[in-house]
């Protein structure tokens, strides 16, 4: 039997990207009330800041990744350096 866990599960990046885009579309094509208004705001900005944590945590396990067999990273983010 599988463990319950009372955590749900957390949204993946394309589902928070999703909401965010339509939190902006409401945000830049209707007339809307100023409280509903700053609500979309605000749900925007944690979103967003989901979003940028979620791709940051991705960047670093790249970084993990790109390692040559000595365990030393050769690599940045940007990739290789060229001379």
């Amino acid at each position: 039997m599988a463990k319950q866990t009372n955590r749900q599960e957390q949204p993946g990046y394309e589902a928070l990207m999703a909401r965010l885009v339509a939190v902006v579309d409401r945000l830049e094509n209707g007339e809307l009330p100023l409280a509903e208004a700053l609500a979309l705001y605000e749900e925007g900005v944690t979103l967003s800041a989901a979003c940028q944590q979620l791709l940051e945590a991705a960047e670093l396990r790249v970084q993990q990744l790109v390692t040559n067999a000595d365990g030393v990273s050769l690599q940045s983010w940007d990739g290789p350096v060229r001379p």
